[in-house]
């Protein structure tokens, strides 16, 4: 039977209290110290290749979990970092999340996800969690004004970059898209097409995003002469809410319709040509172009391809991830603030399969910043 001295221990690892398995338990189960099975843990490199492997062994066999919280309190920090969106369910924010998770394990950290819903409420509920779990910073997709919690947030230690709007000016980093420009590049692809009667579907108009691309979109309408702009307001951005908005278009006269509808998201576009392809006859684009925004995967495998401004949602979650690792290293770095330029994606819901104008884009995704 193998004896301390062999660095090995076959009895049942000791519990008090009926407490887990302890970093003693592995040290002593693998022979080693305490300090050795910390190094271990810390990837600090302070070890044999040997030494390495029976202390990992011991780990597996005792089934060891480290204690995050009580060694984040040790250490006094977390190699966690929190990230808030605004709605879950839109692919947008799944492939930005993936962006910040690759991003951030590629330097040793990890993302934990809460979805506020846009709920001001909800979401301030997960900044409550993330600060109680002493993340190592907060990317978040601000719902409302979120100035004064950051300020305190800062006053507590954690530092935040906002995800999805321009901040400029503000006492903290942000990463965005410039969404008047997209709002402006739709509608002037819509109108550049010959069309006048335009409706702009999107909401809540008081979010930030869907406001910037409803201005930008009346910027282009107001440069044409005889061109109009109706705004369908929705409570939200899903299918749902675009297959009502499209429902309600429908039930007009054929001469009362928009014949172009630019639509703040694209689940809020697939909804709108869901209920558009019920009435028969109706041809996209012939009688209603269709344009959405952010070019999800589903876009371009729509019943009709859709025409889209594609935001570089993977890029702007690695460069959020940046900043905030970038703030956290040089505290007194000067705050940035970086946004995108929009791209257009042309297909077959506003050019049509004959038309002269091949799908491409008009704007390259690339980075400025102030």
């Amino acid at each position: 039977m193998p004896t301390p001295s062999d660095g090995w221990q076959t009895d049942a690892p000791v519990r008090e209290n009926g407490g887990g398995v302890r970093i003693k338990d592995v040290a002593k189960h693998a022979g080693v110290s305490v300090t050795t099975v910390s190094n271990v843990l810390n990837d600090w490199g302070r070890t044999s290749e040997a030494t390495r492997k029976r202390v990992m062994e011991s780990i597996e066999h005792l089934g060891y979990v480290r204690n995050a919280a009580a060694w984040q309190l040790r250490a006094g920090y977390s190699t966690t970092i929190g990230l808030i969106v605004q709605d879950a369910d839109n692919p947008f924010y799944t492939a930005m999340a993936r962006g910040a998770e690759d991003r951030a394990l590629a330097h040793g950290s990890a993302v934990i996800v809460g979805n506020s819903d846009h709920n001001e409420q909800r979401q301030s509920r997960y900044i409550d969690l993330f600060e109680e779990q002493r993340v190592q910073g907060l990317l978040i997709a601000p719902v409302g004004d979120i100035t004064g919690r950051i300020e305190q947030l800062k006053r507590r230690g954690i530092t935040a970059v906002v995800v999805g709007r321009p901040e400029y000016g503000t006492p903290y980093s942000s990463v965005s898209m410039d969404n008047i420009a997209g709002g402006y590049l739709a509608t002037k692809h819509l109108l550049d097409l010959g069309r006048r009667r335009l409706g702009f579907i999107g909401g809540p108009v008081a979010l930030r995003g869907v406001e910037d691309r409803l201005n930008g979109s009346k910027k282009a309408v107001d440069e044409v002469a005889g061109a109009a702009l109706e705004v369908f307001a929705t409570s939200d951005q899903s299918v749902i809410a675009g297959r009502e908005i499209g429902n309600r278009i429908m039930g007009r006269e054929r001469q009362e319709r928009p014949d172009a509808l630019f639509c703040t998201n694209d689940l809020l576009a697939i909804g709108v040509m869901q209920s558009l392809l019920q009435e028969r006859g109706l041809s996209i684009p012939g009688d209603i172009a269709l344009i959405g925004y952010d070019d999800i995967d589903f876009a371009q495998s729509a019943v009709v391809p859709l025409s889209s401004i594609r935001q570089p949602a993977r890029l702007i979650g690695e460069t959020a991830v940046d900043l905030l690792l970038q703030k956290l290293k040089q505290p007194e770095h000067e705050h940035r603030h970086i946004w995108f330029e929009p791209n257009l994606i042309a297909r077959e819901s506003t050019v049509g399969t004959g038309s002269a104008l091949a799908p491409g884009h008009a704007i390259s995704p690339t980075a400025a910043q102030q």
